[in-house]
């Protein structure tokens, strides 16, 4: 079975369609939106959610939007990019790739008449979903020399096919090894308190066949331990300058296991998601989520509920990215892509 589409457009490119993430692995449902409040919305309650995804979401939903907004009024939709753009961009704040994507968004209309402007948001938006999807794969192609058949990975969180527009970032390699005949054993984090392992990784690696169980966050470190896992790879929602990620909640102390057993630690994102003007892991603004999130708390018991934590450079073998693995620090004269 293909990898479920969690983003892109609806088939006459009037809306943004997704996949309600908040629904599965109950209910696989696909929605459609057309408003800028719809997407923002998506975007904070984590019905679209994984950074590559966010991106690829904001810049088609910026796109619908404005059509939807302006009647297809090229001034008017300038007008309300202006206003539209930086609400879209601080939806969330800790992914790079929603920044990236609206800024990119932007440029792509500052040399362009008022009446080609709408067309011009739909193509620099399929775009950057064409060249999402595509970096997926080559993510896939690169990271299968740390795939071996029978390779048992440890994974966190969801960097799959339902984080993307296309395969994922950390799962990438395992589809494709998974399509070359080589046997996988998978193991996913359960990732509290929103479950994204258990309801998302563990349901889009079933769907495709691949041998995948989840354990609770907990017990990480001592599936670890007991020598059961080859390998774990992650995704990320931002890399800085010195090699810092930022990633779902969880992640640091999965680092740190993996260091104390000798296990590799791996990153997997795209080089879009290397955030070169931010020095390191203590400058990257933290979401943090609302106290319900963690369930039932007793009246008057607050919550610290942080949405993602830090990994630093020293606990992390490699970074596997569309252009190949590469190493920090990461040269603020490349250009991004």
């Amino acid at each position: 079975m293909q990898p479920p589409r969690a983003v892109g457009w609806s088939p006459d490119r009037q809306a943004l369609r997704i996949i309600d993430q908040r629904l599965l692995p109950g209910i696989e449902q696909e929605r459609d939106l057309t408003s800028l409040d719809e997407v923002v919305d998506a975007i904070q309650t984590l019905a679209v959610r994984g950074a590559p995804a966010i991106g690829v979401a904001a810049a088609i939903g910026l796109s619908v939007a404005l059509r939807a907004a302006s009647g297809g009024d090229g001034a008017r939709a300038r007008h309300l990019l202006t206003e539209y753009a930086p609400r879209l961009a601080s939806a969330r704040p800790t992914a790079v790739n929603l920044a990236w994507a609206v800024e990119r968004m932007q440029r792509a209309t500052e040399a362009v008449r008022n009446d080609e402007l709408l067309d011009v948001l739909v193509q620099e938006a399929e775009a950057i979903r064409a060249e999402d999807a595509a970096m997926c794969e080559r993510i896939g192609a690169h990271g299968l020399s740390i795939i071996p058949d029978g390779a048992r990975v440890l994974t966190h969180c969801n960097a799959g096919a339902l984080a993307t527009a296309g395969i994922g970032t950390a799962l990438a390699p395992l589809y494709t090894a998974h399509a070359r005949g080589r046997a996988l054993t998978v193991y996913a984090d359960e990732t509290r308190p929103l479950r994204q392992g258990a309801r998302l990784t563990a349901w889009e690696l079933a769907r495709a066949g691949i041998n995948v169980s989840v354990l609770p966050d907990g017990a990480a470190a001592s599936l670890l331990a007991q020598g059961l896992v080859d390998l774990v790879i992650v995704g990320a929602d931002r890399i800085t300058a010195n090699g810092d990620v930022a990633n779902k909640i969880g992640t640091y102390g999965v680092a740190l296991a993996a260091q104390a057993h000798r296990v590799p630690f791996y990153v997997a994102a795209p080089w879009s998601t290397i955030d070169r003007a931010t020095p390191t892991g203590t400058h990257i603004v933290i979401e943090h989520r609302q106290a319900d999130e963690l369930g039932d708390l007793p009246a008057s018991v607050p919550a610290w509920n942080p949405a993602f934590d830090v990994t630093p450079r020293a606990l992390i073998t490699g970074y596997l990215t569309d252009r190949g693995f590469v190493e920090p620090p990461f040269d603020t004269d490349d250009e991004l892509s």
